[in-house]
């Protein structure tokens, strides 16, 4: 079967660029740019990644971004000071504290010390409440990247069973609760897989859209789909490779090479799900942007 690519690399980039010029409309009517501020505790590479490629973004989309670095020995009550000054700050728009913490650090205490008007990453529990009852709010990068490019392939959801693979609260719950709701991408009969399902396959042979975000490498192999499925693959996992010279390489938790070939659309790992989670926090500074001014 002739697959189509899920591009998420390219729809970013697209994203990017209509912000970019939504910005330069704000500059020109005498508004000032977008701020988005960011807390790195540690030097986590994954997270120092991230971080830099949401600085790079900001920078495409034409926002000011600033990036709190502070040592992992920082003390719970000292981050939590410090989200409360830049709650205060007029000048910031959006703000996200780069998960995980140290483990001395209760990482729900600091996300809900985030002012939800600035809750860009939508982790506050007030965003989730909204999104759960269908309300207008913040909603979280990841889950609304894939909607996002979803809608922007023309990949129809409605009436379809959708199997989420993964139960977090920032990818598998939301997503789920997001394609149950009315409207396109939606509309969605959806299943929720985890480590505790019996007989996965059961369910994945029968879905016309796999999420899959379990975190496990190559976890979804070419029998437990079906032919024309939708694919999705939120994972980014390091596996040893010493053609590399890192030495890893990055899979998803789909074994794409076998299943791709079973599907009509599919998002690659690297340049799939990662660029759009970072293209809907640039989404959700601009609204929160607009909810200003």
């Amino acid at each position: 079967m002739e697959y189509n690519i899920l591009d998420g690399k390219a729809t970013a980039a697209a994203i990017r660029a209509e912000i970019k010029q939504e910005v330069e409309d704000i500059l020109k009517n005498g508004g000032r740019r977008p701020s988005l501020t960011a807390i790195l505790v540690g030097d986590n590479p994954a997270s120092c990644t991230y971080v830099a490629n949401k600085e790079k973004a900001c920078a495409d989309a034409g926002f000011t971004s600033e990036v709190k670095r502070f040592s992992s020995e920082i003390s719970e009550e000292e981050l939590l000071d410090e989200v409360r000054k830049i709650n205060a700050d007029d000048s910031v728009d959006g703000l996200i504290v780069q998960l995980p913490l140290p483990k001395h650090i209760d990482e729900k205490k600091v996300i809900e010390t985030i002012s939800p008007s600035k809750d860009v990453d939508g982790f506050h529990p007030i965003s989730a409440g909204k999104m759960m009852v269908g309300e207008d709010t913040f909603l979280p990068a990841t889950p609304m990247g894939i909607t996002t490019l979803l809608k922007r392939y023309g990949v129809k959801t409605s009436g379809k069973h959708c199997v989420v693979l993964g139960r977090s609260n920032i990818v598998g719950r939301p997503i789920s609760n997001m394609l149950s709701q009315k409207g396109e991408p939606g509309d969605c009969t959806v299943t929720i897989c985890h480590s505790r399902t019996k007989d996965i396959e059961t369910f994945t042979r029968s879905a016309d859209i796999i999420i899959a975000a379990i975190g496990i490498p190559h976890f979804v192999k070419a029998d437990m789909v079906k032919e024309g499925a939708v694919i999705v693959d939120v994972g980014i996992n390091s596996i040893p490779d010493a053609t590399r010279k890192s030495g890893y390489r990055l899979v998803g938790d789909v074994d794409f090479e076998n299943v791709a070939p079973k599907c009509s659309y599919i998002t690659p790992v690297p340049g799939g799900v990662g660029p759009m989670t970072i293209a809907s926090l640039m989404i959700n500074t601009l609204k929160a942007y607009k909810k200003r001014f």
